[in-house]
């Protein structure tokens, strides 16, 4: 059966990049008209500069802080026992095309270099007259063995705008839980995040942008907005709560639980901020993108500061080690003090970051760290760098060699090990490109 799953999905990947092939060379041609100032944010950015002094070092260090038990109890108590992602996915109510399926505008935002061997775009409900933006991605394949429970899944983090729209929603955060067993066509329903108050006795939306998220074991890690005190928020992925009353309020109303017309909820089991103060440009950096990292020993999270995208100031990467205690599933690892130590950290050049990666290949003598960016503009295709502590590599495409040959909007960056697949996003599609052709279009 996994073989024949194989072939099939290789016949469908062969497919979909013959469609996608006129999209990509019409990208390619428009590549050739980038300005000389807009190719100039695409100069390679050299090696990684590993940071090892405690000024820089100490920055870095968490504070954990997490929900009291009875805090929750007290939530499952009035909205009663709580479920896990198998049961939202049996009521799945929304559906996914594949990409061959989607209009020029869904496929124009895809990655011109490497095209991609999996494509999605979502329900039009989702993508039209709509304030919620799409950012991140992670999937099963982070979590355990690549199946959770019976389902292969994935999810998708969206933020509304906070300018436009409802103002009750302004802010808001919320997870697309995607049935991911029948390629062909994938289903998924949405969570609304939310935060306990009130020791559990009502609760309020997650007022966060989500721009990277990680799911490891039976946790959520989500990025948190900028400015706020946590830069992390943890979510336990087997405490979804459903709602019962199809409201616009958030919280506990005459007659039950609202979530905003969502049905279901899921509650902060945690959070983390900094020892040092809240993130700035001079201070502690302010993570915009997360990766699981799996081929270290223990598993680790690996992030990446925000700069702007054509500045001057260059971002950090670094990595926090998880803990190995089975009573803290899929949280990270503390000293007796509550505190999270960086296992290491690099500063690099590439700015606009919005995904990250870390892996090392089996015998290789260094770990690659990939670096998704947006362009200077913020606006079209950005790049993906692969850099190491010797230098850096991106793939190529338009008559002038420009490196903005990935996804339009890009989000975070998610790799299975189980499937050799690295997921990520543009602000219009769900995509897949195998990390070998990932590797072969960098050079």
């Amino acid at each position: 059966m996994k073989q024949r799953g194989r072939h099939r999905r290789r016949r469908r990947g062969t497919a979909l990049r013959a469609v996608l092939t006129g999209t990509a060379l019409a990208l390619t041609a428009a590549a050739t008209l980038i300005s000389t100032s807009q190719a100039q944010v695409t100069e390679r950015p050299g090696a990684l500069k590993p940071l090892t002094s405690p000024a820089d070092t100490g920055l870095l260090r968490l504070r954990e802080r997490l929900v009291p038990a009875r805090t929750l109890d007290t939530l499952a108590a009035s909205m009663g026992r709580p479920v896990g992602v198998d049961t939202v996915l049996r009521g799945a109510d929304r559906t996914l095309r594949e990409g061959s399926g989607c209009d020029d505008a869904d496929r124009a935002s895809l990655p011109v270099s490497p095209s991609p061997a999996r494509a999605y775009c979502w329900d039009p409900a989702d993508t039209g007259a709509t304030d919620w933006r799409p950012a991140s991605v992670t999937t099963s394949g982070d979590a355990d063995d690549g199946v959770r429970g019976t389902h292969q899944i994935l999810l998708s983090g969206w933020t509304h705008s906070t300018r436009t729209g409802p103002s009750a929603e302004r802010g808001l955060a919320r997870v697309a839980v995607v049935n991911a067993d029948d390629p062909d066509r994938p289903t998924y329903r949405w969570v609304l995040l939310v935060v306990p108050v009130d020791g559990g006795r009502d609760y309020r939306g997650l007022a966060s942008r989500v721009s990277s998220m990680v799911w490891y074991q039976d946790k959520l890690l989500v990025t948190a907005r900028r400015g706020g005190s946590a830069v992390l928020y943890v979510y336990d992925l087997d405490r979804i709560q459903r709602t019962t009353v199809d409201g616009p309020a958030i919280g506990r109303v005459p007659g039950g639980w609202s979530a905003d017309g969502y049905g279901y909820v899921m509650p902060a089991i945690g959070s983390y901020s900094y020892t040092a103060g809240r993130c700035s440009a001079t201070g502690a950096p302010c993570p915009s993108a997360l990766a699981l990292d799996s081929g270290t020993a223990p598993a680790s999270l690996v992030a990446a500061e925000w700069t702007s995208p054509g500045g001057e100031r260059p971002a950090r990467l670094w990595r926090y080690a998880f803990s190995t205690d089975p009573r803290r599933a899929g949280l990270l690892a503390t000293n007796a003090e509550g505190q999270v130590d960086a296992m290491e950290e690099y500063r690099t050049k590439v700015t606009g970051i919005r995904g990250v990666l870390s892996y090392r290949e089996t015998g290789a003598p260094r770990t690659s760290w990939y670096v998704g960016r947006l362009p200077g503009s913020q606006d079209g295709h950005g790049g993906l760098w692969r850099q190491d502590t010797r230098g850096a590599r991106a793939a190529e495409c338009g008559a002038d060699a420009t490196h903005r040959c990935w996804a339009e909007s890009a989000g975070s960056l998610s790799y299975g090990r189980q499937t050799g697949e690295v997921w990520s996003l543009s602000d219009r599609m769900l995509f897949a490109v195998p990390l070998a052709e990932l590797d072969r279009s960098l050079g």
